[in-house]
This record gives C-alpha cells, structure tokens and sequence, in this order.
C-alpha cells in the first residue's frame, strides 16, 4: 500500500491528510496529536474512525489542516481520515457511513447582514 491523500471539510476548515501504514502516529501541521490538540474530546474525535474499524495504531497519518477553529478542524481531520479508509478499502464504507463519519456537514455560520446587530439579531425597537 501506498501513501493515500484525501481531503477533509468542515465550516471554514480544511484538512488535507496522507495516510500509510505505520505505528499509528498522527502529526498534525509537524507536531504531536497531543501538542497541537490539547482537549482529549478533539483527539477522541479524530480517533473515531479508526476506533470504530478497531484499526487504531495501524496507520501513520501525516495532516496539514487550516482554517476555521479546533473543532472544526478536528472534524474536518476525522472526515478526511474517514475518506482515506475507504479509498483503501471499500469493504469498510457501510460501517463508516452508519456512524455518519463520511456526511459531509454542511453548516456555515451565516454572515452578518447590513443594518443587523448580527446575522439575524435586529436592533432593539423603541416606540418612544
């Protein structure tokens, strides 16, 4: 097996991924999992898909992720992963798509509209 590269998407968020077999190290942007995703919630995230093929220490994944904040990355990085294993086996796509790890989740957030204290938020009314 080669190296697999996919790419991941969430809110502003992008991570690109290269997956090969290894002892199950993850560096994201050069540094540790651990260094870069200090909330143990964010690296159970990035872990679901592997866990869920029980296949956690199997692969070596390189990702360069940016934009948007942690948690988007950490989603873009799991869908990403998500992707990388079925384009290496696609017997594993049903149970990946059961768990909703290959749905790419389509939620912005809204941008602000003139005349607006936020997307929808309008100024308080005074009838006086």
């Amino acid at each position: 097996m080669s190296i697999t590269n996919t790419i991941g998407r969430r809110k502003t968020s992008i991570a690109r991924i290269y997956l090969k077999l290894g002892k199950g190290e993850i560096t994201v942007n050069q540094k540790p999992l651990v260094e870069y995703f200090p909330s143990e919630i964010l690296r159970i995230i990035i872990a679901q898909p592997l866990e869920t093929l029980s296949e956690n220490g199997k692969y070596d994944i390189n990702v360069n992720v940016k934009g948007g904040g942690t948690t988007g990355q950490a989603e873009a990085i799991r869908l990403a992963i998500s992707r990388a294993l079925v384009e290496n086996n696609s017997e594993v796509k049903p149970a990946l798509k059961k768990e909703g790890f290959l749905t790419r989740d389509p939620r912005m957030v809204e941008r602000k509209k003139p005349g607006r204290k936020k997307a929808r938020r309008r100024f308080q009314f005074s009838k006086r």
